[in-house]
């Protein structure tokens, strides 16, 4: 229970920081080491489920809900502030879809989960990719990486003596080009990582059962 409620507080702090980039200057400040914390906080609820002992099956499919809530409101609230191109929520979140939508499938068909002992991946190539740690350290880095550059765009709009004062003349442009930079190298691990799910997990989508349930379901 204690990780559970530890991913549901996740959530409400990446809440809490949207609200926080959306007000003067020192609380966009102070937004920028509470979104690391959320962060953090991603790799303690599993590290307390294993502590404790009630590591369980749901806990990891919670754990992976929440993930999805905290990074997809951050990439629509950047997008939506102009900072980010709509097409990359769009496509994180049809991709987190069909994902999770497989996940799903072979949760429920015969107990597979993402990662551990029982992962539904069918391969060391396709394992290292989706749920190896070096992977895995990556993607939640870049993801982290990324946001945390657009919040210092937001910190640093809302004081712009700030760039005249201290910071290098073209400095915003420069950190707005790198911001995008960093963006599109986070979309592209987002895919690497989702299309080794989908190979491996094609056989719940398309294997000779899935028409018939439709069809009983119906």
């Amino acid at each position: 229970m204690s990780a559970n409620i530890i991913t549901l507080t996740r959530v409400l702090l990446a809440m809490v920081t949207l609200v926080m980039f959306q007000m003067g200057f020192y609380f966009r400040v102070a937004a920028l080491p509470l979104m690391i914390i959320v962060f953090y906080m991603d790799s303690l609820d599993g590290y307390v489920a294993r502590k404790l002992g009630i590591a369980s099956d749901f806990g990891a499919l919670f754990d992976i809900t929440g993930d999805r809530i905290v990074e997809h409101v951050y990439w629509i609230f950047f997008t939506a502030i102009g900072l980010v191109n709509f097409w990359v929520p769009i496509i994180f979140v049809s991709r987190s879809f069909l994902v999770d939508t497989v996940r799903s499938m072979a949760f429920s068909r015969e107990g597979k989960t993402p990662f551990g002992e029982k992962s539904m991946m069918r391969s060391k190539f396709t394992l290292f990719l989706t749920s190896g740690r070096f992977m895995r350290g990556l993607y939640g880095f870049m993801k982290l990486f990324t946001f945390v550059v657009l919040g210092a765009i937001l910190v640093l709009q809302v004081d712009t003596g700030l760039i005249s004062r201290f910071l290098p003349q073209g400095f915003m442009a420069d950190l707005t080009l790198f911001s995008q930079f960093c963006i599109w190298i986070t979309t592209a691990l987002c895919i690497i990582r989702g299309i080794p799910v989908l190979w491996d997990g094609r056989r719940y989508l398309f294997d000779k059962y899935f028409p018939r349930e439709l069809k009983d379901a119906g």
